[in-house]
């Protein structure tokens, strides 16, 4: 019997997947529990759509994630470190400065776990910090350490 699975099936198939199961199983294990339906036309088509739908959400998301991308790219974020004696500086700058700075100057509510930032920053100048908005759209913030 063809069925398609509504939910991820150990040892059978992910959701969406049509998979042949025997007709035991499906009448007595699937199908109570709710992990599929039977493949006929309606729930074919049903799915057929339920994909086109999912696909449009995923494709407006990553344009999204796009247009943020260029837009924070124009945008330059700018803080303060102390420093001392021979331009040595007194602390760091974290992720989490760099996203209540673009949250107080930008008005952007950026998630610090998002930042790629290897290293905290430790130097006067102009830094790019990379930030990760979509697994395919990774964007450049700039900040700029000045001397406090």
């Amino acid at each position: 019997m063809k069925v398609i699975l509504l939910q991820d099936v150990k040892a059978l198939g992910k959701k969406g997947e049509t998979v042949n199961v025997s007709d035991g199983y499906a009448r007595n294990m699937l199908f109570p529990k709710k992990l599929a339906a039977e493949a006929n036309t309606k729930n074919m088509n049903d799915l057929k759509l339920q994909k086109a739908h999912e696909d449009k959400v995923a494709q407006e998301i990553l344009d999204e994630a796009k247009a943020f991308a260029e837009e924070i790219a124009t945008k330059q974020i700018v803080l303060a470190i102390k420093v001392g004696d021979g331009g040595r500086t007194f602390g760091s700058i974290s992720t989490k400065e760099i996203a209540e700075a673009a949250k107080t100057q930008l008005n952007y509510d950026i998630d610090k776990k998002k930042m790629q930032l290897s290293n905290p920053i430790k130097s006067i100048g102009t830094h790019m910090v990379p930030i990760r908005l979509h697994p395919k759209v990774t964007a450049e913030l700039k900040v700029v350490v000045n001397e406090a």
